[in-house]
């Protein structure tokens, strides 16, 4: 139980600051839905999913992206999520079919949260860059 309680999320998976995000916001309450990538992505030694704390309080998806059923089913979620959360490079979600306007049309009180390093223009809009800010 908490203030979120009902709230629903889906986080696309990403790194640093939105699975942040996502882990306070299942720590208040929300339902979280991580949308993770087919082959999970290693930073660093690799290490148990039980003791990657960052992706406590949810469920994970494991879905390839790229693919139009994969979209379309995320995009079915967002029909019935109060938010979405997103940490790519500008245009990402736009070129897979799941940026703002895609979502908006299935979903027109969604909430759409973004991170991104630099801004979504700019000179180093295509920059990584950012941390658990």
């Amino acid at each position: 139980m908490g203030p979120l309680q009902g709230v629903k999320v889906i986080e696309l998976a990403g790194i640093g600051p939105g699975p942040m995000c996502a882990m306070l916001l299942a720590d208040l309450g929300a339902t979280v839905l991580r949308i993770d990538r087919p082959a999970a992505e290693e930073l660093a030694l690799s290490r148990p999913l039980r003791t990657n704390l960052l992706l406590r309080s949810r469920e994970t998806l494991s879905l390839d992206l790229k693919k139009p059923a994969a979209r379309d089913l995320v995009l079915k979620l967002v029909e019935q999520a109060d938010v979405l959360t997103e940490g790519f490079r500008p245009g990402v979600t736009e070129r897979l079919g799941l940026g703002p306007e895609d979502c908006f049309k299935r979903n027109g009180r969604i909430v759409y949260g973004r991170m991104t390093g630099w801004g979504q223009d700019g000179p180093l809009a295509q920059a990584a860059g950012h941390d658990l800010n």
